[in-house]
């Protein structure tokens, strides 16, 4: 049985007061909540959200690193870095920074190496556009960016690998795949990592993260292959954060 996980994904959103709120807002209603709980958060803030998750059952990750062990990359964030603030996950391969940052599929695949090397689990991210879905396309890209990980660090490396699966064009439009061909793409992607094993395949956590708020959250939840989400806006605001995180 997969445990259902839910990571917040901020983006570029915080500030000192804003943190706190949120985080206290969340840390209030945790009692109850069954979900493993991951808060990405601007790496800024990482340290207050250290010290205001400290022995809770909250978990911190980044949401994004360099390949790079230290060096002259002005700023960028290294695995150390995100180690040093007792972080244990990182958004890789988020759609925003292939679209916005130019990172290929190669690159996010040598960006799960490393995340994997330093003993950080990635949140690797994976989706088609607008035009993939609209032309038929979303099992071919799809397959290439996962076939790309797979080429780098191998099957056996998702036994510590979640995969978020996040239809671009359902994110921050308010627009929603369905249900159905939400779970469609994520049946898909487990049937692609069953061809090389099929026990990792029923082990790895598929998250979907297109839109994902409380009022949609517990029937995509419901849903065979969906075992969490990866929440933007929603996770801004600690109440429908919380809503998405007991819906599981």
């Amino acid at each position: 049985m997969r445990q259902v996980i839910i990571a917040g994904n901020w983006k570029m959103n915080a500030s000192k007061e804003a943190t706190n709120t949120l985080v206290m807002g969340i840390l209030s209603g945790m009692a109850d909540v069954k979900s493993k709980v991951i808060v990405c958060v601007p790496s800024p803030y990482m340290s207050q959200v250290e010290a205001l998750a400290v022995h809770s059952q909250l978990n911190l990750g980044a949401q994004n690193l360099n390949i790079n062990a230290s060096g002259a990359f002005t700023g960028e964030i290294s695995a150390d870095m995100i180690k040093d603030f007792g972080a244990q996950y990182v958004i890789v391969g988020h759609s925003e920074r292939r679209s916005l940052y130019g990172e290929t599929d190669e690159i996010v695949a040598q960006k799960v190496q490393v995340t994997l090397d330093n003993n950080l689990t990635p949140l690797f991210c994976i989706g088609e556009l607008l035009e993939d879905r609209e032309s038929g396309n979303t099992q071919v890209v799809v397959s290439k960016q996962i076939q790309a990980v797979i080429d780098q660090v191998g099957i056996d490396a998702f036994k510590n690998i979640i995969v978020a699966y996040e239809p671009v064009w359902a994110i921050g439009t308010g627009v929603t795949a369905t249900p159905q061909q939400a779970q469609d793409t994520h049946a898909f992607i487990r049937s692609m990592l069953a061809k090389h094993d099929a026990d990792i395949a029923q082990t790895t956590p598929i998250l979907y993260g297109g839109s994902m708020n409380p009022s949609n959250a517990a029937e995509l939840l419901n849903c065979e292959d969906i075992d969490g989400g990866l929440i933007g806006g929603a996770s801004l605001k600690a109440q429908d954060f919380l809503q998405i995180c007991k819906a599981g």
